[in-house]
């Protein structure tokens, strides 16, 4: 099952974002073919980052929550806030 994660910075923290950016990284780079997209949201001038998207596989809700809570950016207080949500990809459709 899919998950979108979205997430919002707190002003003010670009540089715990940056002290806690490589553990971030490996943890999701280690989910393999489970980790559909991830990326950071940026600011109107795209200079800023504000916040970060993650779709990712995940057994159940709980398991997707466990994962967003344990996320290096969440442990260090980057994020004002959390949002975990089932998701569907409709388009582009899923070739198997």
């Amino acid at each position: 099952m899919l998950y979108i994660i979205t997430c919002v910075d707190k002003p003010g923290t670009a540089d715990l974002r940056g002290e806690n950016r490589a553990e971030h990284l490996d943890r999701l780079k280690a989910l393999g073919a489970r980790l559909h997209m991830a990326g950071p949201t940026l600011s109107d001038d795209g200079a800023t980052f504000t916040g970060s998207v993650l779709i990712i596989d995940f057994d159940s809700l709980e398991a997707a929550e466990k994962f967003a809570a344990e996320d290096a950016y969440t442990k260090a207080g980057v994020f004002e806030s959390v949002m975990v949500k089932r998701w569907k990809q409709v388009l582009p459709e899923i070739r198997e």
